[in-house]
């Protein structure tokens, strides 16, 4: 299969990228490099070090015997660059993370909500169009968020995108439909994601656009089988208070003896998913296409959910570092319950990695050979939601 990944330098779609191609398939990335330049902007690497494009390439072919290509432009600024890519090399899937992906970057200021929202729906809309205009069947694969739902669950099982619902006539009579899940974003990166979803729905009904969308959990893990073969293709490890995952964040608090930073209670349930499963749910979402008439294929892309603060305990735990509660720098309650569906991955074929000690002693490693690297100043989280509070 021939596979374009869209944002194949970041978290997810270097991973991907790999795994995808060590699985025989031919890829392609394009990718502007933004995040690398988000890292300048906020004055924090990496706490792995990433190697430049072509240095990481050039490994992987060293490793593997097999050759990836790199475009390097903005998804969301140059459409025909876009277009034109795709009428030539004509790949039979894309796979799309050319988002801005952190919710506190995207709520630091208004000039990061403006690039937020402007860079991911023309990003979205413009593969979509591009998809149209050259006339190609070309299934779509987009990373989505959990976080379109919001946090609680109305006391029901969170269903894989789409809701049964009643709706009472003028006669009385009860029609029965499928509505998307009623959206929830709780900042504005996770609103794009929503927007993301509407523009998926329109694209499919109005143009047979073939479209998977991934409703995926917070990613914890750095390493996937093939970044481990050669240190050159190491993956990111995010640890800052802007880009660090929250059970990434414990790890690396952990090996510098930094008290664990829970906001709230720590009441708040998270969904979450190893970046192995990541990688391994790219490539089954490939291999399970939407058929040409299907609506767009919703999967929630999570293995299991826990309370923040069970997470800060369980780190405590194993290594003696201290719980630290802080103000939450975030607008949303303070407890909440998740429960969410992930029947579809299960029904083909995952075998979710789960948050056993063997795990946790891998991230644990990579946090601890690399904390040298680490500017504990950036540790905490510095945006916040209320435009009352101060940064």
């Amino acid at each position: 299969m021939k596979v374009l990944i869209l944002g194949g330098d970041g978290f997810c779609g270097w991973p991907t990228a790999l795994h995808l191609s060590a699985q025989g398939h031919e890829v392609k990335i394009v990718d502007n490099l933004s995040r690398r330049n988000i890292d300048n902007e906020l004055e924090c690497e990496s706490l792995t070090p990433i190697k430049p494009m072509g240095e990481r390439l050039k490994a992987w072919e060293e490793v593997s015997g097999k050759n990836i290509d790199f475009y390097n432009f903005n998804v969301a600024k140059n459409y025909q660059r876009m277009l034109d890519l795709i009428n030539e090399w004509q790949p039979h899937a894309v796979v799309h993370f050319a988002e801005q992906r952190a919710a506190p970057y995207s709520m630091k200021s208004s000039t990061h909500k403006r690039y937020t929202v402007d860079n991911n729906l023309n990003a979205t809309n413009n593969l979509l169009a591009a998809v149209v205009e050259s006339g190609l069947d070309i299934h779509i694969v987009h990373l989505g968020t959990m976080g379109v739902y919001g946090y609680g669950t109305a006391g029901v099982k969170i269903p894989e995108g789409y809701l049964s619902v009643k709706v009472e006539a003028e006669n009385g009579e009860l029609l029965e439909n499928e509505i998307l899940y009623p959206p929830n974003p709780g900042s504005i990166y996770h609103l794009t994601k929503t927007q993301d979803q509407l523009l998926f729905m329109y694209y499919n009904k109005n143009d047979a656009v073939r479209v998977t969308d991934l409703h995926q959990g917070i990613v914890w893990g750095t390493q996937t089988q093939e970044t481990k073969l050669d240190e050159r293709l190491i993956n990111r490890f995010d640890y800052d208070g802007d880009y660090g995952t929250v059970l990434n964040r414990f790890l690396m608090q952990a090996a510098v003896n930094y008290p664990l930073t829970v906001h709230g209670t720590g009441g708040q349930t998270r969904a979450f998913i190893h970046i192995q499963d990541t990688v391994r749910c790219i490539q089954i979402a490939l291999e399970n296409p939407p058929k040409s008439k299907d609506r767009v294929h919703i999967y929630n892309q999570v293995t299991e959910t826990h309370r923040v603060r069970e997470l800060a305990q369980m780190i405590a735990d194993r290594t003696g570092v201290s719980i630290d509660y802080l103000d939450n720098p975030r607008n949303e309650a303070d407890e909440n319950d998740l429960h969410v569906k992930n029947d579809q991955f299960l029904k083909l074929g995952l075998n979710p990695t789960t948050l056993s000690q063997g795990l946790l002693e891998e991230v644990t490693e990579i946090a601890e050979r690399y904390s040298y690297r680490c500017n504990e100043k950036l540790i905490p989280c510095r945006s916040y939601w209320n435009s009352n509070k101060v940064t």
